[in-house]
C-alpha cells in the first residue's frame, strides 16, 4: 500500500513539474509589455534551442505550434490547463544511487573541466557502478546541472558583458532579496536573529513591501510577497537569487497560478542585483543604525518602525537613479498598467501550503504534528490540505481536484460522548452505542468550572 500511495503523490507532483515547465517556456510570450517584434524574436530562439523536459532523459526540441497550444491553454484555464492528463512515463525514470551520485560528483569537484563522459568512465573502472545500472550521460549532466558544477568557478570565470538596465514602468519586474538583522525577543522573551524580506519596484525603486522575519524561508518570503500583491498588484516579472528559498517549488507555482514570469539570477552574479542590495544599504544606514534596538520589545514594534521610515522618508525622498524623483511620484506617474489580482482568484487559496495525506480509518488525518477530524466519507482516501503555517487552527480539504469542507483539530475528550452506530457481530444487524447518563453539555460546563 505504501508503495502505491507513493507511486500516486509522484504522478501529481509529475503532472505539476511539466505544468510549470510550460509555463516557464511562454512566461514572457504571455506578457502584455511584449512587443509582436519581441514576441516572434522570443519564439524563434525557443524553437531553435533544447529543452530539458520533466520525465525526459535526453533533450527535446519543441515546434511552434506546441508552444503556441500551450499559450492557448494557459490563457484559458490557467496553470491547470497545462497539466498532462495522461503521465506516460511513469516509473521509467533512473534514479542514480547516493554513493555513485557523490562519487561522480566528488570527481566533477575536483577538476571542472572533465567532461561527463569522463567522469562516467573514471567511476565505471573504479567499480562503483552497479551492473544492473544504465547510467546515462544525459542522468549525469543533470545531477552536476542541480548541484551548479556545471558552471565554472568565480576564480575561473571569463569577464562577463554586464550592461546596466532599467524598466520604465511601474509593475515590469520586481526584484527580491533577504538582509540579515538584528536579535529581537519573541513572544516568550528569548532573542532570535530577524531577516528582513524585501521586495523592489525595478522602475520606480519603491518598496511594495518589506519586513523582519524570524526566518528567512519560504514561509517568510510568501507572507511578504503576498502582502506586497495586496498593496501595490502583480508584478509582470519577479526577479531572485539561487537561494533555498527562492528555489522553492511553492514559490514557482505561486508565479504560474497568478501569471508572474520568476526570473533567477545566474549562479555568482550578485551584480544583478545591484539595485536591491544598495537599498539594503540604505535601509541600513539610513535607519537601523539609528535604531535602539534593545528597547525594540517585539517584532511587530520593530516592523512598525521600518515602514514608518519606507513611507515616510524613503518613498518621499528624491532618488538619484530617477533623475531626482521621489519612488512615490514615480510610482504614481507610471502605474496605470500595474494589474490587481481578478475576482476568479482566490489569493489566499493560491498562497496556501498543500499537502497531500490519507485518511486513517478513525477519518483523521496529521499535520505539523497535530490530529485533524475529516468527514467519514474521505476514510481510506488520499486528500489534499491547505493550510496557512502560521494559522494552523484552519485547514482547507481537497479531494480529487474539489474542496470538500474543513479539517477540524481533534477534541478527544468530547468524542467520548459522540453518539455513534456499529455492526453487531453476531446478528449483522447496527446497535446504538449507548448513551451516557449525564447530558455532554452539564460535563462540559462542569469541566469548565473545575480549571482555574
Amino acid at each position: 500500500m505504501k508503495k502505491k500511495d507513493e507511486k500516486m503523490e509522484e504522478t501529481e507532483q509529475g503532472r505539476l513539474d511539466v505544468a510549470l515547465f510550460r509555463y516557464g517556456v511562454v512566461a514572457d510570450l504571455l506578457q502584455r509589455d511584449v512587443s509582436s517584434k519581441q514576441r516572434g524574436e522570443f519564439m524563434r530562439q525557443k524553437i531553435a534551442r533544447d529543452w530539458e523536459m520533466p520525465g525526459r532523459e535526453d533533450p527535446v526540441r519543441l515546434a511552434e505550434t506546441t508552444i503556441r497550444g500551450w499559450m492557448r491553454a494557459y490563457k484559458a484555464g490557467n496553470l491547470e490547463a497545462l497539466k498532462p492528463r495522461v503521465r506516460s512515463d511513469l516509473g521509467r525514470s533512473r534514479v542514480i544511487p547516493t554513493a555513485l551520485a557523490d562519487l561522480l560528483c566528488e570527481m566533477k569537484e575536483e577538476d571542472r573541466g572533465r567532461s561527463v563522459e569522463l567522469c562516467m568512465r573514471i567511476a565505471k573502472e573504479s567499480g562503483q557502478v552497479p551492473a544492473d545500472l544504465v547510467l546515462r550521460p544525459s542522468s549525469v549532466w543533470r545531477l552536476f546541472s542541480a548541484r551548479g558544477l556545471m558552471v565554472p568557478r568565480p576564480e575561473d570565470a571569463a569577464a562577463e558583458d554586464r550592461r546596466r538596465f532599467a524598466y520604465a514602468e511601474a509593475g515590469q519586474l520586481w526584484m527580491s532579496d533577504v538582509m540579515h538583522g538584528p536579535s529581537i525577543p519573541d513572544a516568550k522573551g528569548h532573542k532570535h536573529k530577524t531577516y528582513l524580506v524585501a521586495l523592489l519596484d525595478d522602475a520606480t525603486r519603491l518598496v511594495p513591501y518589506c519586513a523582519f522575519r524570524f526566518s528567512e524561508g519560504v514561509e517568510a518570503l510568501l507572507a511578504v510577497f503576498r502582502e506586497s500583491i495586496l498593496r501595490r498588484g502583480l508584478p509582470a516579472r519577479l526577479f531572485v537569487d539561487n537561494g533555498s528559498a527562492f528555489r522553492s517549488l511553492r514559490l514557482v507555482e505561486v508565479c504560474a497560478r497568478l501569471g508572474i514570469t520568476l526570473i533567477r539570477a545566474a549562479p555568482y552574479s550578485p551584480a544583478s542585483k545591484g539595485k536591491i542590495e544598495r537599498w539594503f544599504r540604505t535601509c541600513r544606514a539610513a535607519w537601523l543604525s539609528q535604531v535602539l534596538v534593545p528597547k525594540i520589545a517585539d517584532l511587530g514594534e520593530l516592523n512598525r518602525q521600518l515602514w514608518a521610515w519606507v513611507e515616510t522618508v524613503y518613498h518621499r525622498t528624491p532618488h538619484s537613479g530617477l533623475a531626482g524623483m521621489t519612488p512615490l511620484d514615480k510610482w504614481l506617474a507610471t502605474s496605470q498598467g500595474v494589474r490587481f489580482p481578478d475576482d476568479t482568484i482566490d489569493l489566499d487559496d493560491v498562497f496556501r501550503a498543500r499537502a497531500i495525506r490519507q485518511v486513517y480509518k478513525d477519518r483523521t488525518v496529521s499535520l505539523a504534528g497535530r490530529a485533524y477530524e475529516v468527514d467519514a466519507s474521505l476514510v481510506g482516501e488520499r486528500v489534499e490540505l491547505r493550510y496557512d503555517p502560521d494559522r494552523l487552527d484552519r485547514v482547507w480539504v481537497h479531494h480529487q481536484g474539489k474542496l470538500v469542507g474543513e479539517a477540524r483539530p481533534v477534541d478527544a475528550y468530547a468524542n467520548c460522548f459522540v453518539h455513534r452506530e456499529r455492526p453487531s457481530r453476531a446478528l449483522g444487524v447496527v446497535e446504538s452505542e449507548p448513551k451516557p447518563r449525564v447530558a455532554y453539555a452539564e460535563l462540559v460546563r462542569n469541566r469548565a468550572k473545575k480549571e482555574p
